[in-house]
């Protein structure tokens, strides 16, 4: 069982930076591929990034490729987001989630999620 709990959201101006947090308890963080997913109103939950178990590979979506960077420190138990030029595109409520392998980019592939953290971008 892994318990998430993302944090770091907000409100930022267009062209800005954000750096989300994904706390999980457990001893078996590091046994699980770690993963973003946002969800914007009236729009289906959408696969952001991934990254392996030790780090060493990671997977972006195509509307995120070059402006964000997914990383986790083992140690800590702990995922990141670091958003770099926020578009207001951008805005939703970002949950990060927990999935036995790597390359797997649909909800019900993933078998633990947080509770979700809203980002809002204004122009």
């Amino acid at each position: 069982q892994v318990h998430l709990v993302e944090s770091g959201g907000g409100l930022v101006q267009a062209g800005g930076s954000l750096r989300l947090s994904c706390a999980a308890s457990g001893r078996t963080f590091s046994s699980y591929v770690m993963g973003w997913f946002r969800q914007a109103p009236g729009k289906e939950r959408g696969f952001i990034a991934a990254i392996s178990r030790t780090g060493n590979m990671r997977q972006y979506a195509d509307s995120v490729k070059g402006r964000f960077t997914i990383s986790r420190d083992n140690a800590k138990n702990t995922v990141y987001l670091q958003m770099n030029s926020l578009k207001p595109e951008d805005t939703a409520v970002y949950y990060c989630a927990a999935a036995k392998e790597l390359g797997l980019r649909r909800q019900h592939e993933y078998d633990y999620w947080g509770q979700g953290t809203q980002v809002t971008v204004s122009s």
